[in-house]
């Protein structure tokens, strides 16, 4: 690795490739160039330490809704069962605990360079490696770039006029200081509902003084079951390795279990409702992933498992304003990110705590002393809280002033039309490959690590491919590019998710194109679509 500085200031390297982020894609994508091909490679990430997700969020009640065992690496055994749970959804502490144990055990800290950003990616077409230049000024020439940013790291953190004029203490959910902040006795507000908005809420409706509570859009919920741990369950959970390692990559979602409930029209209604009462007891997200597949795609099948679980939230509730506001009506179950929650409905019984709806009557501004609505209504806070989510799957990335070839800007391109080659590549883009980005299952509707894994593998194999091959870059063509996005649309608009408005479209971004961030298809599918062209040489893409 060449090395040198100029004027005693600007750092210039030369790497095999640099990897953006380190949290569980950009750890094992570190470890597989480095350790498994022996290249020159560094990882860059913003943050202090590993973690990614789960070093920015750490809110009150940030945790997990995969099951912990399955939220996991499976590439190694050792790896696996070197780590012991404490309970079925751990809390945002243990999993960076959990990262930080990874990246000790495959002694990957050396190789990463923190508080660093990534500005700048330029493709150099007469030297056909990117330029990469940091926040330091430091520039990294690479042959290869691999974004492992996250599919929800670009927080929405200026939403309201007036925010910088707050007086007393603004915080966006993803960017919760490491000390914490003390919310005892204090008037607190939290602008949104959605799965962080939920944790929090549930987590802080005890401590503070008081809690407004600002909500546009309800969403439908499952209560979680979240027992520990013991030695016994850890042992359980350990000896089942094999069977994960096997069956998660084939699924229909990255979980454990899949739609094997049989056919809805081919069920009673007893026996629909048996088998929805069952899963529903089980407190985990099953209902919505592996319940009935039609809920998906027919109106009427929608509606009734989105009524079993109405009834299920109207009971709790009790008042009918309540319900009104918290419940959903216009859109069907499982068409959003469904959260999984803890005595969340009840938070809104204690008398300390006050729901706003603001669907009608949106925020106007942040004021010096809290928020104002439209109507004028004010309400005085000391604390405001904004779970008001990310530019999800693309905002990572555009973030970054990356240009291919011609010149061309991704964030440009992007504005038009979000448009990947299976979420790996982009045309235009040669040698930058990509995870957690639109038109995957790992942008959404994914076990995270189960699909970021199989991103990286495919990357890590195919950039082996080009090096056993003499070859020096890799691209897919326009048309590749296009039927992919094709089949991608195909696929979705067949579904109910895209007739509904939520991050999964990127309706809660202005101005950004409407389509279906993830792919919808399932893992396993995708998983062997991905396959199918690694073993076939990469038909579609431009080699040199």
């Amino acid at each position: 690795m060449s090395e040198y500085k100029t004027n005693g200031a600007r750092k210039h390297e030369s790497l095999d490739a640099v990897v953006i982020g380190t949290g569980v894609a950009g750890l094992y994508q570190l470890y597989k160039l480095r350790n498994e091909q022996g290249l020159k490679v560094k990882a860059v990430d913003t943050a202090t330490g590993v973690g990614g997700t789960w070093y920015w969020n750490r809110y009150p009640g940030a945790r997990f809704d995969s099951e912990a065992y399955i939220y996991q690496y499976l590439f190694s055994e050792e790896l696996y069962k070197g780590w012991s749970w404490s309970e079925r959804f751990p809390g945002q502490p243990e999993i960076e605990k959990w990262l930080n144990y990874v990246a000790d055990k495959l002694d990957l800290r050396k190789d990463v360079r923190f508080s660093t950003t990534i500005t700048s990616a330029v493709f150099n077409e007469a030297t056909q490696r990117w330029t990469i230049t940091t926040d330091k000024g430091d520039v990294i020439d690479a042959q290869f770039l691999i974004t492992c940013c996250g599919m929800l790291s670009a927080p929405l953190t200026s939403v309201f006029p007036g925010q910088e004029t707050f007086k007393g203490s603004l915080v966006h959910t993803a960017r919760w200081p490491k000390g914490d902040i003390d919310l005892t006795g204090k008037r607190v507000g939290i602008v949104g509902n959605g799965a962080t908005g939920i944790q929090v809420i549930q987590t802080i409706a005890g401590e503070v003084g008081s809690l407004k509570v600002f909500v546009r859009t309800p969403q439908y919920i499952i209560p979680m079951k979240n027992p520990k741990y013991g030695q016994k369950e850890v042992e359980a959970y350990k000896a089942r390795f094999n069977e994960f390692r096997e069956t998660l990559p084939h699924s229909f979602t990255g979980f454990e279990y899949d739609f094997t409930n049989g056919n809805w029209k081919d069920l009673t209604p007893e026996q629909r409702h048996t088998v929805l009462e069952k899963i529903w007891d089980e407190g985990s997200l099953r209902l919505w992933l592996a319940s009935f597949v039609e809920m998906f795609f027919e109106e009427d099948v929608s509606e009734e498992i989105s009524e079993f679980v109405r009834k299920k939230m109207r009971a709790r509730l009790k008042d009918p304003k309540l319900c009104e506001t918290l419940i959903p009506t216009d859109y069907g179950f499982g068409t959003h990110r469904v959260p999984l929650e803890t005595n969340y409905l009840e938070a809104y019984h204690q008398p300390n705590v006050e729901l706003i709806s603001v669907r009608n009557n949106p925020i106007k501004r942040i004021t010096p002393h809290g928020i104002e609505l439209t109507d004028g209504t004010a309400y005085e806070l000391d604390v405001i809280i904004l779970a008001t989510g990310f530019d999800a799957g693309s905002g990572a990335l555009t973030r970054i002033d990356i240009r291919g070839r011609d010149g061309r800007s991704l964030k440009d391109e992007w504005s038009r039309d979000i448009r990947t080659t299976m979420g790996l590549q982009v045309h235009g883009y040669p040698n930058l490959f990509t995870t957690g980005a639109p038109l995957a299952p790992s942008t959404a509707l994914c076990n995270m690590t189960t699909c970021l894994q199989q991103q990286v593998e495919w990357i890590s194999d195919c950039i082996a491919h080009l090096r056993k091959n003499e070859l020096s870059v890799i691209e897919p063509t326009k048309e590749t590019e296009d039927a992919w996005v094709a089949h991608h649309d195909e696929v979705a608009n067949t579904t109910l998710v895209t007739k509904t408005h939520s991050w999964y479209m990127g309706s809660n971004v202005d101005g950004k194109p409407r389509r279906l961030l993830s792919y919808i298809g399932g893992v396993g599918t995708y998983r062997k679509k991905c396959d199918d062209v690694a073993t076939s040489a990469y038909p579609g893409f431009a080699k040199q």
